[in-house]
């Protein structure tokens, strides 16, 4: 392998590696061995050179002054973020001392890592730290913040992470995006359907909050939130009532669509109308569009599983493309992920086998407050990385008063001091992305991508495989496990002889060519992992599960009287609390606002610019106000996470719900309920 950190000068090929379903292809400008400029790479297939302000700004990032350089032992009180220098060595042996003492007195269960995906890059994110901590027998995460209650919805009626390929979008001529601000969260399925739209094609936008991607529509559905099955519900009463059904689909491909019939005459469009606030015209046009123009294609977003209904909203959506037999057309069917083509050998890669029979407990990482403050047997020691609880977990407030726990011995692995670091005992420096090697597997496109190292260790930083290495020789664990390279752990990774789609995937493939495409074939070749091998209208197991086995709109839950639902939702420069903390973005966002519907702020005698403060029995945060039609009445929508400062309070977490999902487990960040005051006139 070419060692690319060696070379001083040149343009070198890499990827990003931000937790976002574009996975572009990058080209690296470097000048005296630091990285100058970062480009889109032309080259890829599917990103074609275009990349985001947050990519394109990465640099302010990666050489940012409060970039940490050495390893830090806190010397003030919790919180205070007060640290001194130490060195490795010493680090790793408090470490040491500090979990031994904690398994012999209490076991291994009372450790806890907690992490995500700060770091796309497979290894780093899910290789040598899993290993590890089965080896150790610690409590174990469900890493179930972002796309599980959806993945879990979407999986009983397809079977799988499976979608149309985005590169055959540019021959859809209905796109329907709905949950989804592309704009600013998958900015080349937006390209895409630009192309397509000079072709003909018609673009839908279905959402909460008319954002970039509602402004840009032909076509902006509001409707209130987590109503969205039925609206899809809806959408079906009107298809099989006018016989717009492809029923020659729906007898060869689909199990339960008699039943589907029958159960969907209680959806019409009045009824429809009156849980979604979208009038019954429009349900009947857009039900009609919707079976007239072929192909079409319903992009699903995140946000709408955030709610307590979340995967059985995903479920019944992802129903709709078989109804009308949108699967059998170039460019038509649907999109949440496409993991499932590029899923590789987790088994061979994590290495489950080291748990040696055990099963230790296991917590689901939405609720870390809860289980800092209530879990017993106590959890006494938590390692993070890749992530920030602090900012982005809900019920935030409750994780920060857990880690102000003085016999809670906290390690972070950060690139920077963040809010959670703040709150840590050991800070140990982490390398970012162009510094490591690592593979890549997107959720959207089909490629699957190889990251080289770029540029030298920042100080003394060291990657995740690194630290866990080190952690398990201090452990004294001798298992061949912890000492097999990133290369050989890439190649036990990529030998999946079970997923048919890797035919010509290997490491040494993916050094020479940088990416390969996926195996796929039509939708007629594809062998769905659905019970019965079909789309699966009607779902036996789910009724085995204990939902409801037909799709179905189930209210959300009314957690309190607080009159506002509160969605605080993405923004367009920052990727939850990555770059907030960085004076660029901030600039380039401005500053945190809430949208608010006139009419709501009318009753309360706010005006636009307005500072108000958002509150619940959970918490508060105080936000500049936008006031007009983009949300709803009885809606209101914050955007981005934004960094600790000191005097404001930007918390949005501090007031989302720790409830999970319908399914699997997910996050309900967006069924919480709030109320709005006026704080005063922005200065």
């Amino acid at each position: 392998m070419t060692d690319y950190t060696a070379m001083k000068d040149g343009i070198f090929k890499s990827v990003c590696s931000l937790d976002c379903p574009d996975q572009c292809g990058l080209l690296i400008h470097k000048e005296n061995g630091k990285i100058v400029k970062v480009q889109g790479d032309p080259d890829h297939p599917v990103t074609q050179g275009n990349i985001c302000n947050k990519v394109r700004n990465v640099t302010a990032r990666l050489y940012d002054e409060k970039r940490l350089t050495t390893p830090l032992k806190r010397v003030g009180q919790k919180g205070e973020g007060q640290f001194a220098p130490i060195t490795w060595e010493e680090a790793i042996e408090t470490i040491r001392q500090k979990w031994t003492k904690l398994i012999e007195e209490k076991g291994p269960e009372s450790i806890l890592p907690y992490s995500f995906y700060g770091n796309m890059g497979n290894l780093n994110a899910e290789g040598m730290d899993r290993r590890f901590f089965y080896r150790l027998g610690s409590s174990q995460l469900d890493r179930t913040i972002c796309q599980s209650a959806g993945t879990t919805g979407y999986k009983y009626t397809m079977g799988a992470s499976i979608g149309t390929d985005p590169e055959e979008t540019i021959h859809t001529k209905l796109f329907i995006f709905w949950g989804i601000n592309a704009v600013s969260t998958n900015m080349h399925q937006i390209t895409l359907a630009q192309k397509a739209r000079k072709q003909g094609a018609k673009i839908v936008v279905i959402d909460v909050h008319k954002n970039q991607t509602g402004r840009m529509a032909d076509w902006f559905i509001p409707l209130r939130p987590g109503t969205d099955s039925a609206l899809a519900l809806g959408i079906m009463h009107v298809l099989f009532k006018e016989e717009r059904t492809d029923d020659a689909f729906l007898e060869a491909y689909t199990v339960g669509h008699k039943e589907l019939r029958e159960h969907v005459k209680q959806y019409d469009p009045d009824t429809v109308e009156r849980i979604t606030g979208v009038p019954k015209d429009d349900i009947i046009t857009l039900a009609r569009m919707y079976a007239e123009t072929s192909p079409s294609l319903i992009r699903i977003g995140n946000g709408l599983q955030h709610h307590d209904n979340g995967g059985m909203s995903i479920r019944t959506i992802s129903c709709l493309p078989a109804l009308t037999g949108q699967w059998l057309h170039k460019g038509g069917g649907a999109m949440k992920s496409n993991s499932s083509f590029l899923s590789y050998n987790e088994t061979a890669l994590q290495r489950p086998d080291l748990l040696k029979e055990r099963t230790p407990r296991s917590f689901n990482m939405n609720q870390l407050g809860s289980v800092l403050t209530n879990a017993e047997p106590s959890v006494d020691s938590l390692f993070i990385y890749s992530c920030n609880p602090a900012v982005v977990t809900p019920e935030a407030n409750k994780v920060r008063e857990g880690l102000m726990r003085e016999d809670l011995f906290t390690v972070v692995h950060d690139l920077f001091l963040t809010e959670t670091a703040a709150y840590a005992d050991i800070v140990l420096p982490a390398t970012s992305a162009f510094e490591n090697e690592d593979f890549y597997t997107s959720y959207w496109h089909h490629y699957i991508q190889i990251q080289e190292p770029v540029i030298e260790r920042y100080g003394e930083s060291k990657s995740n495989t690194e630290v866990f290495r080190l952690l398990a020789h201090a452990m004294g664990f001798e298992d061949e496990a912890f000492r097999e390279t990133d290369a050989e752990l890439m190649e036990q990774a990529l030998h999946h002889p079970e997923n048919p789609h890797y035919e010509d995937i290997s490491y040494e493939a993916l050094k020479e060519k940088k990416w390969i495409k996926a195996k796929r074939g039509p939708f007629q070749e594809l062998k769905l992992q659905t019970p019965s091998g079909k789309i699966e209208l009607y779902s036996e197991q789910m009724k085995k599960d204990g939902y409801p086995a037909l799709p179905t709109y189930v209210p959300l839950y009314q957690e309190s009287d607080y009159p506002l639902t509160f969605i605080p939702g993405p923004n367009h420069n920052f990727l939850n609390s990555t770059f907030s903390l960085h004076e660029k973005h901030q600039k380039l966002e401005k500053f945190p606002k809430l949208h608010m519907n006139e009419q709501d702020a009318k009753e309360r005698k706010i005006e636009d610019g307005d500072m108000v403060r958002v509150l619940n029995d959970r918490g508060e945060c105080e936000l500049v106000v936008s006031v007009g039609q983009n949300v709803l009445s009885g809606v209101v929508v914050s955007q981005g996470l934004w960094a600790d400062q000191k005097g404001k309070k930007h918390l949005v977490n501090g007031l989302t719900p720790d409830r999970l999902a319908d399914m699997g487990g997910g996050a309900t960040f967006f069924s919480g309920r709030v109320e709005v005051e006026k704080l005063s006139k922005k200065k």
